[in-house]
């Protein structure tokens, strides 16, 4: 842990020393609960040299450089935009967990002293860290309202009593103007003369057809359905590639945080009994972990996905090479999932040949003719290759721009992000089972592929 700055501490400050204690029991609250990367974003502080300062610590490395100080504009939007992403990601935990309502109120008092716009930002390696200043959120200076005199309400009345008398002079003249009436009297005798001579001369009417009748066109009803002849005539449908971790690390739980399963990959097992480390290992594999769950979501899905999409299954299993299968149609889904229920890790040689799955998922897909879709459920970035899965994204939104990779992030690392945003996919962060649940939904819903057959 490095020392980022430090400031003068006034121990005769008795409200800074109490928001001291409180923000470091918001830092044992939040530390087990967030992934290392989100947590990182907050400085620890201790007080030093002999009471004398508070110092700020971070865990990351590097050079500590203050955002104010960065003299590129678009750099210091990429940090701000990375901030403001873990502190969305902050809340997002802090919602799906269960607190005391001490807890809560903590909590509540802290996120806008997070958010407040006076502290100081500093930047380690591209990543942001927040130095709190323990001082109240700066919000926004209220309009000043300017007081109304009575003389304002004096000149209010005199216009209103203006109006009036204009209203009123216009209805009298409306009323009895003598101009309307004399050229009234002047086309009534020749209305009386005209019907006269059609009396006698007993004029058949024919009744003419009204010319300025508008033309009723029949108007096209956009349907949210999938016709028979949709499902018939197949060929220029939409097809879609679900890319599906398989590596050991979707065996870890969905009930520890990200710290403890950190913790976990680092543990020294070798200094462990036997007995210790299987029961360690138990508990940080124990149900419902990554693996049973993505399964469970990805076999729903792909019930709500409708009838004339054909899709097919890459599975992340070991390196070099993503494996994948051919497409399945509507009829041999139950096979597709089938295949997805006995998906289990390799014991030994476990990987994520991610940039291998994404390229060989786009080389099976149109995108150029036909809207065409990926869906990546993983837990991490590729660990078998060291090409960039970024440069790989930029080059298939070019060649095909109408293929959208939707990402279902279970770890919530943001690691590959950059695959859907260059391809104008989103990314769904989902680090429980019911965000999983929720997100997964969400990312098959944004593709629009779920419509029912037309009735």
């Amino acid at each position: 842990m490095q020392r980022i700055t430090r400031v003068i501490f006034d121990q005769s400050e008795s409200d800074k020393i109490s928001l001291l204690k409180e923000y470091n029991s918001l830092l044992a609250l939040l530390k087990n609960n967030l992934t290392e990367r989100t947590f990182s974003i907050l400085a620890q502080p201790k007080i030093i040299d002999n009471n004398q300062y508070i110092g700020w610590y971070s865990n990351l490395e590097g050079q500590p450089i203050l955002l104010d100080d960065i003299e590129s504009e678009e750099y210091k939007k990429q940090i701000e935009k990375k901030l403001n992403t873990r502190i969305n990601d902050l809340e997002l935990v802090i919602k799906s967990m269960s607190f005391t309502s001490e807890e809560q109120a903590l909590i509540s008092a802290w996120l806008p002293r997070i958010k407040n716009s006076g502290n100081t930002i500093y930047v380690i390696n591209d990543d942001p860290v927040i130095v709190n200043s323990f001082k109240a959120p700066i919000l926004p200076e209220p309009t000043a309202i300017p007081p109304t005199s009575k003389s304002f309400w004096r000149w209010w009345y005199f216009l209103l009593l203006v109006l009036f008398l204009i209203i009123l002079i216009g209805l009298v003249w409306y009323f009895f103007c003598p101009y309307g009436k004399e050229k009234v009297s002047d086309t009534l005798p020749i209305i009386s003369q005209h019907t006269e001579k059609k009396e006698v001369e007993s004029t058949p009417v024919v009744e003419q057809p009204n010319a300025l009748e508008p033309k009723t066109e029949p108007v096209t009803e956009v349907k949210n359905c999938i016709t028979k002849e949709e499902l018939t005539n197949n060929k220029s449908a939409s097809k879609m590639v679900m890319i599906f971790d398989n590596s050991a690390s979707m065996t870890l739980t969905l009930m520890e945080s990200q710290a403890s399963i950190d913790k976990y990959l680092k543990s020294d097992f070798y200094s462990m009994t036997e007995k210790e480390a299987e029961a360690y290992e138990r508990k940080m594999t124990r149900l419902p972990n990554r693996l049973s769950s993505s399964k469970e979501v990805a076999l729903t899905s792909i019930d709500k996905i409708q009838q004339n999409i054909d899709i097919s299954l890459v599975t992340l299993t070991s390196c070099p090479a993503a494996q994948t299968t051919s497409f399945y149609p509507y009829e041999d889904r139950e096979k597709l999932k089938s295949k997805i229920k006995r998906l289990q890790p390799l014991e030994y040689n476990s990987a994520t040949p991610l940039y291998s799955g994404v390229k060989q998922a786009s080389k099976m897909l149109d995108g150029i003719n036909r809207d065409d879709y990926i869906l990546i459920i993983s837990d991490g970035e590729d660990n078998c290759t060291k090409s960039n899965i970024c440069t790989l994204a930029n080059k298939i939104a070019t060649e095909q721009p109408r293929l959208k990779i939707n990402i279902v992030d279970i770890a919530g690392q943001h690691k590959i992000d950059c695959v859907a945003k260059s391809t104008g996919g989103n990314v769904y962060i989902a680090q429980n089972p019911t965000e999983l649940i929720n997100q997964m939904s969400n990312a098959v819903s944004d593709m629009n592929i779920s419509k029912p057959i037309c009735k």
